[in-house]
């Protein structure tokens, strides 16, 4: 299951809800809601962390002054989250049943899908 964006402030755990961007050509930092998709070059970060960013020294700081709210669940979420219930419930495979013929005992150094072939 994918897990949710997290801030990237070092050590924080806690969810984004929001993305920081820089707009170097016009010394602007730019805070709003929480970008569609992870950017190379924007930062994500948690609700205390967006309050509290402060721009560098000369810069102009631009903040969403809506609610920052975590992302609805996407359909990929739920689908992740479906599917990874069905196999916790799925039964654990029957022990294989060891062949007692020639061919078998022959057959003890198959690793993936080479096999030792028997003499004739």
């Amino acid at each position: 299951m994918r897990s949710p964006r997290r801030c990237s402030r070092n050590g924080c755990p806690r969810q984004a809800v929001a993305t920081l961007t820089y707009v170097y050509n016009e010394s602007t930092a730019v805070v709003g809601p929480l970008a569609a998709f992870a950017e190379p070059h924007t930062y994500d970060l948690c609700e205390p962390h967006a309050r509290t960013l402060t721009a560098p020294r000369g810069w102009e700081l631009v903040r969403h002054d809506g609610e920052f709210a975590p992302p609805p669940p996407t359909t990929d979420d739920l689908v992740a989250l479906a599917e990874a219930v069905r196999e916790a419930a799925r039964p654990a495979p029957p022990p294989r049943p060891e062949a007692h013929d020639d061919l078998a005992a022959h057959q003890t150094g198959r690793r993936g899908h080479l096999r030792v072939i028997p003499p004739n």
